[in-house]
């Protein structure tokens, strides 16, 4: 029975030959099940352990997981947030024979969650409100590729912290289309339209179960998604008119894109018939601006408003460096970066104790560290050293936090093995470092 088995992967792992696939998802033994919490789906999905990572498999039917295999795979070369694919296991037989459905396997986005497990009991407003701008950040972005995704909620993407705010991905392709010609008015209405149909009844849901903060409106939450989607689709596509003179209105433009974390590509740029006026439109918009200055200067690679805050801290760092030398010239950009990484970020990387690194990703807790910085040094009306900053954010707040490297689940939600944690950290050996080298 076993030589029926297909496996479609563009790198094919051995493990997956190991797992259980002759059983249906539901009876999969414990010693290859990961605790973790799971939006809501109409598929059965469970979390698995694949030579030391986790893995997420969805049954359905072989037509339908070789499609969102597909479409995932046009998706990360089109640089869209969303979960990686693994492969396509078909041809799927129980030991007596009887045919199973086949499964779809996508990697476990690392410090990533379900809405329902970024708050412990119930939803706050500002948390709420996160989420849903991080969505409609996504939408945009799918629908700037021309990806129409047919059935948008909360619970069809995960979040990752993202400084203060949240990133989202997209888990669920398999109701989406690509066009490469763009998408239509009617297409993207309906998107949205949808997603705040969803929104709302995803909070109502909260509410119900008495997860919701009280006098929170579900309703208005749920519109926050459409006047934040039409505000950054205006920015990316919006047609511009103004005199021959302002044209110092085209760089302010490309600014304005910059702060929102996208970048231009193209341009399309004309003058009126008299020569009076110009008119302006971008043509091809990414986003990702922060994080490719971030990558080309460091190696970092972080979420957009992690790298927006990491630059600006080595920005500051670079002007404090210049006012120390002798002629007050700042260094070269990528000279200072290297000296911020190597005695700022690493520093403050590995002096988390290595119990501890699979709280928080390294970049969100360097973000919290500046955070923590600034509230204790306006509590004592004096610049705290960092290395005393460290300590009180170590022992005060980190500590008290949650494990997001993979993260567990209420009990009612999960199975009951324990889960396989570790956190990304660009000092794998001794965590301990000497805290007067920090700046």
């Amino acid at each position: 029975m076993k030589d029926a088995l297909t496996i479609t992967a563009s790198a094919v792992d051995p493990g997956l030959l190991s797992l259980p696939w002759s059983q249906p998802l539901s009876k999969w033994p414990s010693d290859v099940i990961v605790s973790l919490p799971k939006g809501l789906s109409r598929h059965l999905v469970r979390f698995a352990d694949l030579s030391g990572s986790v893995v997420a498999v969805k049954e359905t039917t072989a037509q339908m997981a070789t499609r969102e295999y597909e479409m995932l795979g046009s998706l990360a070369r089109l640089d869209v947030p969303c979960v990686s694919r693994v492969a396509v296991i078909a041809g799927r037989m129980d030991e007596r024979g009887h045919a199973l459905p086949a499964a779809l396997v996508t990697s476990h986005l690392r410090f990533s969650m379900p809405y329902r497990a970024l708050f412990t009991r119930v939803l706050r407003p500002d948390t709420a409100t996160r989420l849903v701008d991080a969505l409609a950040l996504l939408l945009v972005r799918l629908h700037n590729v021309g990806f129409y995704w047919g059935d948008v909620s909360l619970s069809n993407a995960l979040f990752r912290r993202d400084a203060g705010a949240f990133a989202a991905y997209l888990v669920d392709a398999e109701t989406g289309e690509l066009h490469e010609s763009g998408l239509t008015e009617g297409q993207r209405a309906y998107d949205l339209d949808l997603a705040r149909t969803n929104i709302a009844g995803e909070i109502m849901d909260l509410a119900a179960g008495g997860r919701l903060e009280r006098g929170v409106d579900a309703v208005a939450i749920a519109d926050g998604i459409v006047s934040s989607y039409r505000a950054l689709w205006a920015a990316l596509t919006e047609h511009e008119s103004f005199a021959v003179g302002e044209a110092w209105r085209i760089t302010e433009r490309v600014e304005k894109l910059n702060a929102l974390g996208f970048d231009i590509g193209e341009m399309s740029i004309q003058t009126t018939a008299d020569g009076t006026r110009v008119e302006i439109e971008p043509k091809v918009v990414d986003a990702g601006h922060h994080q490719r200055r971030l990558i080309r200067l460091t190696g970092l690679d972080v979420e957009e408003n992690q790298a927006r805050r990491l630059l600006n801290d080595l920005d500051e760092f670079r002007a404090r460096s210049a006012t120390s030398r002798a002629n007050g010239q700042a260094l070269d950009e990528e000279m200072s970066a290297h000296e911020w990484l190597t005695r700022v970020f690493e520093p403050v990387v590995r002096a988390i104790p290595y119990d501890l690194r699979a709280k928080l990703e390294p970049a969100e807790v360097f973000h919290q560290v500046l955070e923590h910085r600034w509230y204790m040094s306006q509590a004592q009306g004096r610049s705290v050293p960092l290395a005393e900053v460290l300590t009180s954010y170590i022992n005060d707040v980190l500590r008290h936090r949650r494990d997001e490297a993979t993260i567990m689940g209420p009990p009612t939600e999960t199975m009951s093995l324990p889960v396989i944690t570790g956190a990304l950290s660009l000092d794998d050996g001794d965590p301990d470092v000497d805290w007067r080298d920090l700046v």
